[in-house]
C-alpha cells in the first residue's frame, strides 16, 4: 500500500485567515483521506472500480451535505468548511470528490432548497448518512452545454406523472437509490422530479471503458414510461434556473477540489525533486525544475486566495454564478497545467501508479469539461464583463 506523505502548501499563511472550526474540519478530512483513500485508490483506479466501502467513511466525516442544517442530517457547516472538505477529498481522488459533490450539491441541495418539508424529512437524513446515494440527471446524449434543449419529458396522467427520456454521463448512476431528474412538462417548462430505484421502467446502465475518473461509477439514467408519484415533484422552483442553481453549488466545490489535486501534484513533484539525483545533485537544484516548482506554488497560492474569497462571498449569499464560473475554470486549468509539469519532473515514474500524478491528470481531463466546459465558463465571464451574450 502507498504511504501518503502529503504536506499542504501554504505559501501566504492562508491558515491564519481560517477559523478554528475550518482547520478542524479540514484536518479531520485530511486524516481520513490519508488513512482510507490514499492507500487503496491506485488499485481501484487500475481496476476501474468505485470503492463502495468509502461511503460509510464519507458519511461519518460529514462529507454528504456538510452545509445542510443538522435537523435534516447535515453537519450545518459554512461554505468554506464545505470547500475545504472538497479540497482534501479531491486531493485523494477526483472521483471520490465527485461522489460527494453529486450527493451534496446536486441531490441534497435541490431537495432542501426546492423541495417541501415532507421531501426534506423523507430523503435528506438518509442521503446524509449514506444509506441512500443519489444521482443528478441533467445532461442528455444530445444536450450537454445546452441543457435547455433537453427532450426528457413527463406527462400528467391524473394521479401520477409519466416520465420518458434518458440522461448520460451521470456520476453514481449505476448504484444510486434516488435521482433528481430534470425534465420538461407538457408546456415545455423544466421541473425536478425525484426518481427512486425500483420504479418500473427506470434503469441505470453503467458506462465502461473510461480513461478518466476510473474510481468513480458513471452511467445512464433511462426512463421508459416511469410512473412518478405527484408528491415526488420538487414544488418550489422550476425553469432552467433550478438545475443551474444546483450546478453553482457543485462548481463551487469543484473549484476547491481541483485545488486539492493541484496541491497533491505539486507536493509530490517537490519531494521528488529533492530526492532524485542526476548529474551529481538533486534535480531540484536545476533552474528549469525550480521554474516549474515556482510557477506551481504561485498558481496554487492565487487559487487558494480566489476560493477563500469566493467562500466568504458565498457565506454572505453574495457569490454570483459568474464568480463561481471564474473560480471553477481557473482552478481546474491551473491544476491540469501543474499535473502536466509535475509528470514531466518525475519522468517515466510520473506515469506509474507508484505516484498519484497521472491519475490526477486523467481525472482532471474530465473535470475541465464537466459541469460547464472550460470554454463555456470563459463565455460566462465574457458575458458578465461585457453585457453581451456570445452564446447565440
Amino acid at each position: 500500500m502507498a504511504s501518503d506523505l502529503f504536506q499542504s502548501p501554504d505559501y501566504y499563511n492562508i491558515d491564519d485567515l481560517l477559523s478554528e472550526e475550518h482547520i478542524l474540519v479540514r484536518n479531520a478530512t485530511r486524516d481520513w483521506v490519508k488513512k482510507d483513500v490514499s492507500p487503496i485508490i491506485e488499485d481501484y483506479a487500475q481496476k476501474a472500480e468505485f470503492p463502495k466501502q468509502m461511503v460509510a467513511g464519507l458519511a461519518e466525516i460529514g462529507a454528504f451535505g456538510p452545509y445542510i442544517p443538522q435537523e435534516y442530517g447535515g453537519a450545518g457547516l459554512d461554505q468554506i468548511s464545505y470547500g475545504l472538505m472538497m479540497q482534501e477529498i479531491e486531493r485523494g481522488d477526483s472521483g471520490v470528490r465527485s461522489t460527494c459533490s453529486v450527493q451534496s450539491s446536486l441531490v441534497m441541495y435541490p431537495i432542501y432548497a426546492y423541495g417541501n418539508e415532507e421531501q426534506r424529512k423523507k430523503y435528506l437524513p438518509k442521503l446524509a448518512s449514506g444509506e441512500f446515494l443519489g444521482s443528478f440527471g441533467l445532461t442528455e446524449p444530445d444536450f450537454g452545454s445546452n441543457p435547455g434543449g433537453m427532450v426528457t419529458n413527463f406527462k400528467d396522467m391524473g394521479d401520477h406523472y409519466l416520465l420518458n427520456g434518458a440522461k448520460l454521463w451521470i456520476s453514481n448512476a449505476p448504484f444510486c437509490d434516488v435521482a433528481v431528474v430534470w425534465a420538461k412538462n407538457e408546456e415545455g417548462r423544466i421541473h425536478g422530479l425525484i426518481v427512486e430505484r425500483g420504479m418500473e421502467g427506470f434503469s441505470t446502465p453503467e458506462t465502461h471503458g473510461k480513461w478518466s475518473l476510473r474510481a468513480s461509477a458513471t452511467g445512464e439514467l433511462v426512463f421508459s414510461n416511469v410512473k412518478i408519484p405527484k408528491e415526488n415533484l420538487l414544488p418550489n422552483k422550476s425553469g432552467l434556473g433550478a438545475p443551474l442553481g444546483c450546478l453553482d453549488s457543485a462548481r463551487y466545490g469543484i473549484a476547491w477540489g481541483a485545488l486539492g489535486a493541484a496541491m497533491d501534484c505539486y507536493d509530490t513533484a517537490l519531494r521528488y525533486s529533492k530526492e532524485r539525483v542526476q548529474f551529481g545533485r538533486p534535480i531540484g537544484g536545476f533552474q528549469l525544475q525550480q521554474k516549474k516548482l515556482a510557477e506551481m506554488i504561485t498558481e496554487i497560492t492565487k487559487a487558494q486566495l480566489l476560493v477563500l474569497r469566493l467562500g466568504q462571498l458565498k457565506n454572505k449569499g453574495l457569490a454570483t454564478s459568474a464568480q463561481i464560473s471564474m473560480a471553477k475554470r481557473n482552478n481546474v486549468d491551473i491544476a491540469l497545467k501543474i499535473a502536466r509539469d509535475a509528470r514531466q519532473m518525475l519522468g517515466g515514474m510520473g506515469i506509474t501508479g507508484e505516484f498519484p500524478i497521472m491519475r490526477h491528470m486523467m481525472n482532471l481531463e474530465s473535470v475541465v469539461t464537466y459541469e460547464g466546459t472550460h470554454d463555456i465558463h470563459l463565455l460566462i465571464t465574457g458575458m458578465d464583463v461585457t453585457g453581451i451574450n456570445a452564446f447565440t
